[in-house]
């Protein structure tokens, strides 16, 4: 009585140590992820940047004023001949001037250039918007994909504790028939090498599991040893329609978000190139000091000061072809995009198609599983129940259940695969919720 006591106070700790032990849903995993992702993270300030640039005075549209001073200090040995004939020397004659002022330069038009330049900074602020976007994206995926990695693992460290069990029962029993001699030390051997092989998978199968903690870990950028569990099954969502998953893709997939935002900035730059065809017209003022001092010559000291105003224009009348070059190179640049464009509209729709295929057989592949583990299940109930009165041999009991656990292994497995094909159907439609 008291080692079975002992024995259930152990199991009753146990119990409660498992159940303390954190449970991380998909959910929270994925706002972790959000708030810690260093790529998430570079993402963001990438954007940043991009929204810092969005402004006028990076588009060239505002004046430029500046404030100078300039101080020139002259010691030289001086000789002068005037008109009259007289001459004067002096040696070590300082001179020095002054000359210090505010300017502004202001370019009023440059043949609409910097309006292209401000309609393309905000284009580029939207790239950065559909980067950041993507770049989420593919991150939960990951997540998603870690996470219910994981859900698999458990469901397969939980099948290899089924079959743990029933092998120490196929010990103790062997162990028991041999004790009175109706078993060979064979069957007891047998029976302790196939539990010590079931020992060896399951080691293997718990440090696969650990590793992919760490994994999904990194993932989240947290610490890699914070210990966890996840949820035991698997959400599927079966109603996922081909037509609508298309509709979705070619109006939010932010690869072609982000191909036809290249192509409008193609388009504006080929605005900017063609502005060199047009004059440029600059104003320009500014108030001026000037002092000036010297020991020799008729003025010994002057100064000025006051305001000076104007205005430039200039033209490209010839540049050696460039201005045609440029506008040609733009125009093809424009031309890739549209490439670029269909060639990847191309390769969406033909992701999308494999993997909605992919999607459907896994999902007949998991009711097929289903139905294998439960008749597995029930041969092995049969099978244990004629191992146990002795009318099977060791082999057949050892093959009905390897065929249980393999087939549980593949349940899992199916359901895995058809939430990869989701997961990957979503990704690609843009549809990812966050």
């Amino acid at each position: 009585m008291k080692i079975i006591f002992k024995s259930v106070l152990l199991l009753f700790f146990c119990f409660i140590k498992g159940n303390a032990q954190e449970v991380l849903s998909l959910e929270d995993a994925v706002k972790i992820a959000l708030e810690n992702n260093y790529e998430i993270k570079i993402a963001k300030n990438d954007l940043k940047i991009d929204q810092t640039n969005v402004t006028v005075g990076n588009a060239g549209m505002l004046p430029k004023a500046t404030a100078s001073i300039t101080q020139n200090n002259n010691l030289q040995n001086l000789s002068q001949t005037r008109t009259d004939g007289t001459s004067t020397s002096l040696n070590n004659a300082k001179s020095n001037s002054l000359n210090y002022g505010v300017g502004l330069d202001w370019t009023i038009f440059d043949g609409f250039k910097m309006f292209a330049r401000k309609d393309q900074l905000q284009e580029l602020q939207k790239l950065g918007e559909t980067q950041l976007k993507l770049t989420i994206i593919t991150k939960i995926s990951d997540v998603q994909t870690a996470y219910y990695n994981l859900v698999q693992q458990q469901q397969q460290l939980a099948a290899l504790d089924t079959t743990i069990v029933i092998s120490n029962q196929r010990v103790n029993l062997a162990k028991n028939r041999f004790t009175i001699g109706k078993a060979s030390k064979l069957e007891v051997l047998n029976a302790q090498v196939d539990i010590n092989t079931d020992k060896v998978t399951l080691l293997r199968q718990q440090e696969l599991y650990k590793n992919s903690k760490i994994a999904l870990n990194q993932l989240l950028a947290r610490d890699t040893q914070i210990d966890f569990k996840v949820v035991s099954d698997f959400t599927m969502e079966r109603k996922l329609e081909f037509a609508e998953l298309k509709a979705l893709a070619e109006k939010q997939n932010p690869q072609i978000e982000a191909l036809v935002i290249s192509k409008k900035v193609a388009e504006l730059e080929l605005k900017q190139v063609k502005s060199g065809r047009y004059p440029t017209v600059k104003v320009n003022t500014g108030y001026n000091f000037a002092e000036s001092h010297s020991s020799l010559g008729f003025t010994t000291q002057s100064s000025a000061r006051g305001l000076n105003y104007g205005f430039s224009a200039s033209l490209n009348l010839f540049d050696g072809f460039a201005q045609k070059r440029n506008e040609t190179i733009a125009n093809i640049e424009i031309e890739n995009s549209t490439l670029q464009i269909e060639q990847q509209n191309q390769a969406l729709n033909t992701q999308l198609a494999t993997s909605y295929q992919t999607y459907l057989t896994n999902l007949e592949l998991i009711d097929l599983e289903e139905t294998n583990e439960t008749i597995a299940k029930q041969n092995l109930d049969i099978t244990l129940d004629k191992f146990h009165i002795g009318t099977i041999t060791t082999l057949e009991f050892r093959t009905a259940q390897l065929n249980y656990v393999n087939a549980k292994v593949r349940y899992s497995d199916a359901q895995f695969q058809a939430k990869l094909s989701e997961i990957a159907l979503k990704e690609l439609a843009g549809a990812i919720q966050f």
